[in-house]
This record gives structure tokens, C-alpha cells and sequence, in this order.
């Protein structure tokens, strides 16, 4: 039986595991390690990442839209995004605004409603919202895994799948340092 795989990459939640490391997600490689270990006869990439809107920093976003063209021309994948929510919030400091950028309900409709098209399920997120669905998919007779780093994964997510790898222990995956950006000020 042919093994057809999806994966779901939370973004941000990758971004900690990528900060831990210093270096990038090389999403090329990671995909072709993902096929080999799963002996996957194809597969598809989803990849879920809230952005700023423009003007709300000091330093261009421009980098960011290359990114997602760069996936979805270069790569293939299926690029879902969405604009932060600025919310302003008042307390004991003052007003200040907070910023929320929360995929996982596209990341759990995707994953649904493509069900009939995929045998294994590969998400790349530590949140404990997503056991649900993982229980889900799981009793609909998908085999799904968990991609996470120690720091950043919830010991449900991580007991309630069929398999758990802490992408920090993994060699050929990773792609160029991290480099610091220099605020303007």
C-alpha cells in the first residue's frame, strides 16, 4: 500500500526550536529525511505562519513574502498565512498592544479535510491543543507523528502520537545560522 504523507508546520511554534539550535530549518532537506525514514511514495508540505503587518516594525517584512514565494514556487509547499491581530490591552503599565497570530485551527481543517488523501500525518508542533486532533486521526486509522524540539513539545503531544522526534537531536535537517537583526534606533 502506497504511503502517502502530509505534514503541518506551525511556524511559530517551529521558530523556537530553530532559535534553540541558532540555525534554520533547511525545509528542502527536512522533507527528503522525512520521505526516507517514512518511505513516503509522495508527499505534501502545508506550512501555517502569521506575519506582521506592514509598518508595525522597524525593519522591513519584504524578507518574509520571499520566504513564502520561495516555499510555495520553489518547494511546492501549500503556504497558508495570515496577518497578526494587534490588540491593544491596558494594565497596571499602561496601554501596549499585544500580537496574536494562532493557525491552529486552518493547521485542524486542513489536516480534516484532507483526511481520504494522506496515510500519515506529520505535524511539526509541541501544543497540547492539537491531541485532539491527533486522537482523531489516529482512531480514523492515520499514523501520526510528532516533529518538536524538548523544549517546546506537551508530554501529551508527545505520548499521544504514534512517534516523537526531537528535531534538535537530528543532524541533516538544519540549514544556515540564525544571524541576530540589528534594530534601528
Amino acid at each position: 500500500m502506497p504511503n502517502y504523507i502530509y505534514i503541518f508546520i506551525d511556524a511559530s511554534n517551529l521558530w523556537e526550536a530553530q532559535k534553540a539550535k541558532g540555525r534554520f530549518l533547511d525545509y528542502e532537506k527536512t522533507t527528503n529525511y522525512i520521505k526516507g525514514r517514512f518511505a513516503g511514495d509522495s508527499i505534501k508540505v502545508f506550512y501555517y505562519s502569521a506575519y506582521p503587518a506592514e509598518g508595525t516594525r522597524s525593519y522591513s517584512i519584504d524578507g518574509k513574502h520571499k520566504f513564502f514565494t520561495f516555499l510555495k514556487k520553489g518547494l511546492g509547499f501549500e503556504v497558508v498565512k495570515k496577518e497578526l491581530k494587534r490588540i491593544p490591552v491596558i494594565d497596571e503599565h499602561g496601554e501596549s498592544i499585544k500580537e496574536k497570530g494562532n493557525m491552529d485551527v486552518e493547521i485542524t481543517i486542513d489536516a480534516l479535510h484532507n483526511l481520504d488523501k494522506y496515510n500519515t500525518a506529520i505535524f511539526f508542533t509541541g501544543d497540547s491543543d492539537f491531541l485532539a486532533l491527533v486522537t482523531y486521526l489516529r482512531r480514523r486509522g492515520k499514523k501520526v507523528y510528532i516533529f518538536s524540539s524538548r523544549n517546546n513539545i506537551s508530554e501529551e503531544l508527545r505520548t499521544g502520537s504514534d512517534g516523537y522526534t526531537d528535531i534538535l537531536d537530528l543532524i541533516d535537517i538544519w540549514g544556515r545560522a540564525l544571524k541576530r537583526r540589528v534594530e534601528n534606533g
